[in-house]
């Protein structure tokens, strides 16, 4: 059987790579397209791109100045054919109007002015999109290279969402034993006293029977509270739509809501999105040191969409512990994404997209 050799890896340098996804994002803001990120396409696609994008530069770019050039000669030597030599053709080129009398330079030498300057601004245009058309699918990752990094990104969002999901076993696992097990084993030594003293000491009975009361209602209330870190028992209540109104009506920012139509909503994505959106709040308040916020709710198709604007001073950063690791964590682990612009200065936008098919 006759084999192919493989092809060889190639390292292209990051200088390369840096100015493909500069041409990359140009392209796309040539064709009104959303800006993608950093190029992460093979090195031979990278190599090809360097290739076909140099030969078609050269090419497109030396037909617009063929015409944009032929249209400035004739301009000029239309109104001085006088003053050059016979048999000269307007625009220099063997297929320009030969320049006799005035009457052949006003008419035919103006009229093809025009016409090659119409275009050459008709044609520029059309070319340089196609060109970036060409890079954008030179530069667009391929199925197999989408499916790869898909996978790849959904392996690390699983493993994050198993350590996150274990971390928190752990805290409500500590928050039971150190907090209510122990007030509720208080209780019942309380209450087995006071049952060893019911015939003998009224007083003190009454004494542990109201401690321990009380230190019921202590236990009840640190219960409530985790189990409102699981899942806010006000989202079981009133749906998503109530509880982000109850949400950001206690909020210590003023905060204008506005949710769409949002159909039935699984009950993970409704507690992602809660946690989201107070999580976003609360940055807005503490770090954004923002006066207003703006909290738009949306479904489009199978899709919820979370979009939360402050008007605080910007420059969030990830890695100084604002809560937004927290909030990326929680969308991905359900394959959904994130986006953030803050620039310094503000606003602050945190946009979200889970799925809720």
């Amino acid at each position: 059987m006759l084999t192919l050799p493989a092809l060889p890896v190639l390292a292209v340098p990051a200088a390369s790579r840096a100015w493909a996804s500069r041409h990359r994002r140009r392209a796309d803001r040539l064709l009104l397209a959303p800006p993608c990120g950093p190029v992460r396409v093979g090195a031979w696609r990278v190599l090809g791109w360097l290739g076909a994008s140099t030969v078609t530069g050269l090419v497109f770019g030396l037909v617009v100045l063929l015409c944009a050039g032929n249209a400035v000669t004739t301009a000029v030597t239309v109104p001085l054919w006088w003053a050059l030599p016979a048999g000269t053709r307007a625009g220099g080129f063997a297929a320009g109007v030969p320049l006799t009398g005035w009457g052949t330079a006003l008419t035919l030498g103006t009229a093809q002015a025009v016409v090659l300057a119409a275009l050459t601004h008709w044609l520029a245009p059309v070319l340089a999109r196609l060109h970036a058309r060409l890079c954008v699918t030179l530069l667009s990752p391929s199925a197999a290279e989408s499916l790869a990094r898909r996978v790849d990104a959904l392996t690390e969002t699983r493993a994050g969402a198993m350590t996150a999901h274990g971390a928190e076993l752990r805290r409500i696992e500590r928050d039971l034993h150190d907090g209510t097990q122990a007030r509720l084993v208080a209780v019942a030594m309380r209450l087995g006293v006071a049952r060893e003293l019911l015939g003998e000491d009224l007083g003190t009975v009454a004494r542990l029977l109201a401690e321990a009361h009380e230190t019921t209602e202590a236990a009840m209330v640190e219960l409530r509270a985790v189990i409102r870190t699981i899942y806010p028992p006000v989202l079981a209540d009133r749906g998503l739509a109530g509880a982000l109104t109850a949400l950001a009506a206690g909020s210590a920012v003023d905060t204008t809501l506005d949710v769409g139509e949002l159909g039935t909503v699984p009950a993970a994505v409704e507690a992602v999105a809660y946690f989201t959106i107070a999580e976003a709040l609360t940055n807005a308040a503490k770090h954004s040191r923002a006066s207003r916020t703006t909290v738009r709710v949306s479904r489009d198709g199978d899709r919820l969409s979370i979009d939360v604007t402050d008007d605080g001073v910007g420059g969030a950063d990830e890695t100084r512990g604002t809560g937004i690791v927290g909030i990326r964590h929680r969308v991905l682990a359900l394959d959904g994404t994130v986006h953030v612009h803050s620039p310094g200065g503000g606003p602050t936008t945190i946009g979200v997209s889970l799925p809720c098919a």
